[in-house]
């Protein structure tokens, strides 16, 4: 009981962070999640072989909630471009079940590495990449826009996060306003995570060990939680986000990545 007890009282608190940041950076909270779900079960003991598949695929259900208030706040205030949304839509969401295939024929470790390595280059080229940089004044076309997509559908899968990481940079360099970029990426997050979560829930039923609750790959006690916690600060983050600067967003959003993957990077490096 004392376990469950920890368990739920951590899950709450990173969920509650994780709405923050989703309504803030226009992420779905993953890069905060999977870490923290992977450190909570190792600390209770779940280890089973694939136990960071089991974080991605929890994180990639609360993505749905997180993201779907995320987009609707930042659409009440004018930043969602829809018609992005839909080019990209469905390229993303098919490389969102592709990336879920890849993720589960992965050892646990190799995850990690995953997530660490990506995250890291995520944030330090938000860190350290200049404002001006541009690819283009203008959105590029619909076959560029579909290699896009399915690129940021498969690694936003295999990692367990909303897409935020990668279309809030890519969407800039595009010369996307950023809390425009921010406000139109939780619409991604959706076509990632739904076909993303349905795909982990029908894996994994042949690993042992898991932690309690646990369909498939999808530990639902945990979704259930976040889902709660992260309702009541999704708003706060959004209102943050229209509040600061786009300097001051980018470099919350590059601290906030580099942090949390850099850590995971450690784990999977030296254990």
């Amino acid at each position: 009981m004392s376990d469950l007890i920890i368990l739920f009282a951590t899950i709450a608190a990173a969920g509650g962070v994780a709405g923050i940041i989703s309504g803030l950076l226009g992420v779905g909270g993953g890069i905060v999640l999977v870490p923290a779900f992977f450190y909570v079960f190792t600390a209770l003991g779940y280890q089973p072989d694939q136990l960071m598949q089991i974080c991605v695929a929890t994180s990639t259900g609360t993505i749905i909630f997180t993201s779907w208030k995320s987009v609707t706040s930042h659409h009440k205030r004018g930043a969602v471009d829809i018609g992005i949304i839909r080019t990209w839509g469905p390229f993303i969401a098919i490389g969102s079940v592709i990336g879920v295939l890849a993720a589960t024929v992965l050892r646990s470790h190799e995850l990690q590495l995953v997530f660490g390595i990506i995250g890291v280059c995520v944030g330090l080229y938000m860190l350290l990449g200049k404002r001006s940089w541009r690819l283009s004044q203008t959105l590029p076309g619909r076959t560029l826009s579909g290699i896009y997509g399915a690129l940021i559908g498969f690694f936003s899968a295999l990692m367990g996060i909303g897409g935020g990481s990668f279309t809030v940079p890519l969407l800039t360099a595009y010369s996307v306003p950023p809390h425009r970029a921010v406000g139109t990426s939780p619409g991604f997050g959706l076509l990632i995570s739904i076909p993303g979560f349905l795909a982990f829930l029908v894996t994994g039923w042949n690993i042992t060990g898991k932690p309690p609750l646990t369909v498939g790959y999808v530990n639902l006690p945990a979704v259930a939680l976040i889902m709660v916690t992260a309702s009541l600060t999704v708003p706060l983050g959004v209102r943050l986000a229209h509040r600061l600067s786009p300097g001051h967003l980018r470099l919350v959003f590059a601290l906030t990545v580099l942090v949390l993957a850099g850590n995971m990077l450690r784990k999977a490096l030296i254990g």
